[in-house]
């Protein structure tokens, strides 16, 4: 397996297609938005120029990366030689299933179709492929390029075949590939979104503020980033999308998400990428700055 394509080229996307690429992959990073595929090409050459400023990666080798990798405005034109897609585009289950139709049109027979979702059903997504032993999660950590962990989720009917290909690729990315059963939110959201939920719940009825809860969990636990900045890190919307997936499909009412998780995505407070959620992020500075509406 050599020809990778990645549909998306946001975070997630031109992450991927980042760690193929530099791992020897020929990659085709596909998105319909041509500004987004500018931007995800720039993101990845500005993450090269860090690890060669770090002594990480070589200057040729940067180059080499670089000349790896191809941009492509359609799917039609971008997988034709793909041996393995992985699909990186936003969590919305009919996007992504408007994305694997069109994928089983035009990538080779042979090819497999992996997602990068972090809680969307792959038995879902397969069942509108007439592949659907060809179908798998591939679900990496942001930032991609750093974080050693691949969810990999398989379906009611992906091969076992393809589960330990996809397992051996991911290792062949320098990566520590985890095997999990389709279920909401596998593994890594069941968990890590209940926790950032319960965090927004005790903000929401005043058991303390931003920075005590986040303080807490860091100094307390040991984490390295406290659950509202690091729900800030990953977007409100998307902590939003995934706990509804994971109240919907489990039906249980623990995962209900917190109304003011809801009132602040539907107010456009998404965190970094928007500028400001529990912290503000258009200071310009590193220092965490707990947004105006939640100062005491």
């Amino acid at each position: 397996m050599r020809h990778i394509a990645v549909i998306g080229s946001g975070t997630m996307g031109n992450g991927i297609a980042h760690v193929f690429a530099q791992h020897g992959f020929s990659v085709a990073l596909i998105d319909v938005n041509q500004a987004a595929l500018d931007k995800g090409l720039a993101t990845i050459a500005k993450n090269l120029d860090r690890q060669v400023a770090k002594g990480t990666l070589s200057a040729a080798d940067k180059d080499a990366t670089l000349g790896r990798l191809a941009l492509y405005p359609t799917i039609a034109e971008g997988v034709q030689e793909a041996e393995l897609v992985v699909e990186a585009a936003t969590e919305n289950l009919e996007l992504k299933l408007k994305i694997f139709r069109e994928l089983d049109m035009h990538a080779p027979a042979n090819a497999i179709l992996a997602s990068n979702t972090s809680s969307i059903s792959i038995t879902q997504i397969a069942a509108v492929t007439q592949r659907p032993a060809q179908v798998i999660g591939m679900h990496f950590m942001n930032p991609v390029p750093v974080m050693k962990l691949v969810e990999v989720i398989r379906g009611y009917a992906t091969s076992a075949e393809v589960t330990e290909q996809i397992m051996e690729l991911s290792r062949q990315l320098g990566k520590t590939p985890t095997e999990v059963n389709d279920y909401p939110g596998f593994v890594a959201n069941r968990i890590l979104m209940p926790m950032i939920n319960e965090a927004i719940i005790s903000l929401f009825e005043g058991v303390a503020g931003v920075e005590e809860i986040d303080t807490v969990m860091k100094l307390g636990m040991a984490h390295p980033m406290g659950p509202l900045q690091l729900a800030d890190f990953i977007g409100l919307d998307v902590c939003l999308a995934i706990l509804r997936v994971l109240h919907s499909g489990l039906g249980n009412p623990k995962y209900a998400p917190c109304p003011l998780l809801v009132n602040m995505v539907t107010a456009g407070r998404l965190g970094v990428k928007s500028g400001e959620g529990f912290y503000s992020w258009a200071h310009g500075s590193k220092e965490l700055i707990v947004a105006e509406r939640f100062r005491k």
